[in-house]
């Protein structure tokens, strides 16, 4: 019935990560068949790897911008322990 809307790819990260928190919380409830478990279970694997190419993406972008080395976030706290 849903197919095609369960197939699209996410318009973005944040919607990939709702819609995998969404899925999350349907399947911890229990209250699922075992089909829309089954289902739910493959669209999270896709969305996990939506989002894993996307923070693959804004990685590269960094390294780019960056001169190909990623630099800590915590390079002004060097002195204290």
């Amino acid at each position: 019935m849903n197919d095609d809307t369960a197939a699209a790819a996410p318009a973005s990260f944040e919607d990939a990560m709702a819609e995998l928190a969404q899925l999350v919380t349907q399947m911890e409830s229990g209250q699922l068949p075992l089909e829309a478990s089954v289902a739910a279970y493959a669209r999270g694997s896709e969305l996990v790897k939506f989002c894993a190419g996307q923070l693959d993406k804004v990685e590269s972008q960094v390294k780019v911008l960056e001169g190909d080395l990623l630099k800590p976030f915590a390079d002004n706290e060097e002195g204290q322990p």
